[in-house]
């Protein structure tokens, strides 16, 4: 990896580490104890779901899901290793091989 890279990847990890520290003692200074808890909880959590949206966003994807974004059904093709068809099959339509690298 490159070195601003990771420079890069501390310093923003840093940025927010302080945003979270900044408005986490800020609701505690504000709101008294017992209530602050769940409202800083509250908070963290939608933060946290703007940020990686933020950076799902990005990075290329949608940000719709965690765990998939919609219509990416049908996105990965296949080509064969043997006759180089471009296909989105188990064997290729072409030759019925099923050697295929992603492409």
């Amino acid at each position: 990896m490159d070195m601003s890279n990771n420079s890069d990847f501390l310093s923003q990890q840093l940025m927010w580490i302080m945003i979270y520290l900044g408005i986490t003692l800020t609701i505690s200074f504000i709101v008294p104890f017992p209530y602050s808890l769940p409202i800083i909880i509250g908070v963290v959590i939608i933060l946290s779901f703007f940020v990686r949206r933020r950076m799902t966003a990005r990075m290329g994807g949608s940000g719709t899901s965690m765990f998939r974004s919609s219509g990416s059904r049908g996105l990965v093709r296949y080509y064969c290793m043997a006759c180089g068809a471009k296909h989105n099959e188990i064997a290729c339509p072409k030759c019925g091989s099923k050697m295929k690298r992603i492409g």
